[in-house]
């Protein structure tokens, strides 16, 4: 089984299968006015690292300079990828939007964020831990599916 998943592993880089950002979570996040909006975008090595990885509210780069101010990115590349987190401090309802991650040498991801003025829905993101959740449930799942496909 373990070395059925070092074939595969080896079948993409080897064919070359693009490059893939992903923005972890939901499809659709909602927090409130006021709070802050984290997405963390991921990409995979399936290639070199990108140079750049740039985000969009809708159809603008997202400015970090402008007079709103509390806008911020981190950009960390290892071995393992690069992830590429944007921080935007005491949300307002303009914020709301689709934002894409565009890594310089990958597909990129988008997500739709939902800026509330005191509606609570059920999806509500409430902070850090709900999409760390949502991430290791997403790994298991494919760790799952994968061992599924490489036993047949």
């Amino acid at each position: 089984m373990f070395l059925g998943l070092i074939f595969w592993f080896r079948f993409v880089l080897f064919h070359g299968i693009a490059a893939q950002a992903m923005i972890l979570g939901a499809e659709d996040v909602y927090v409130k006015k006021g709070s802050t909006i984290s997405l963390t975008c991921s990409v995979n090595v399936h290639s070199s690292p990108p140079g750049s990885v740039v985000w969009y509210q809708g159809s603008t780069v997202v400015d970090f300079e402008s007079s709103r101010g509390g806008i911020s990115l981190e950009t960390e590349k290892t071995e393992s990828g690069t992830t590429s987190k944007l921080l935007i401090t005491k949300a307002s309802l303009t914020d709301s939007g689709n934002y894409t991650c565009m890594p310089s040498n990958a597909n990129p991801a988008s997500v739709f964020v939902h800026v509330l003025n005191g509606e609570h829905p059920a999806a509500m993101q409430h902070g850090e831990h709900s999409a760390s959740s949502i991430l290791l449930t997403r790994s298991w799942i494919t760790m799952f599916a994968l061992l599924v496909i490489l036993t047949r």
